[in-house]
């Protein structure tokens, strides 16, 4: 077992410990590397992942995140099926879905769906309604950090209007305080 993978399955342990019932494992390698891993190289990584679960005696999910589409690796026309190919090695080599971000066609989405792991996507502007989703296939939707980057936009703007001009509108159609004490009490 090389550091890296040590150090991958000793992090899978620990997620476990924590009581997490399943990760996702990106295929991105972060900062400074290349668009995307090879499908071998996240394959490693999501057997170790599976493995450290099995001596841990958990049934954990792992869910492998591609970002082909979001870092749109390669030509747009050879994205699908680089997915198609990557789900099939991702699939041999354990994982339980396939997250998709950056995936925003209905039809290649129904395609992916059809696959060998269920499709998770991630919605937002220009993505299809999750009822158009759900029919395509797709057994998850995230949002991801999009709410809270709303939330923060709109903070943005209220404080520049306040700033420029000393006007309120951007406040306008929030949480009441006796709302939003009900959902924190």
């Amino acid at each position: 077992m090389t550091p890296t993978t040590k150090t991958r399955a000793a992090t899978v342990r620990a997620v476990i410990e924590a009581g997490a019932v399943g990760v996702n494992l990106e295929d991105s390698p972060g900062p400074g590397g290349a668009p995307v891993l090879t499908p071998q190289d996240q394959a490693r990584r999501i057997a170790t992942a599976r493995a450290a679960a099995e001596a841990a005696g958990v049934d954990l999910f792992v869910n492998a995140r591609t970002d082909v589409h979001l870092a749109g690796v390669g030509a747009p026309g050879d994205r699908l099926a680089d997915v198609e190919s990557r789900a099939r090695v991702y699939a041999d080599a354990g994982a339980d879905g396939l997250f998709v971000p950056g995936l925003l066609d209905l039809d290649a989405v129904a395609r992916l769906a059809g696959g060998p792991l269920p499709l998770n996507v991630m919605a937002g502007p220009g993505a299809p309604p999750v009822d158009e989703l759900a029919a395509a296939g797709v057994a998850r939707v995230s949002v991801g950090s999009a709410i809270a980057q709303s939330a923060y936009g709109l903070a943005a703007r209220a404080a520049a209007e306040l700033l420029a001009g000393g006007t309120y509108a951007a406040l306008a159609n929030g949480l009441d305080y006796g709302a939003l004490n009900a959902v924190f009490p």
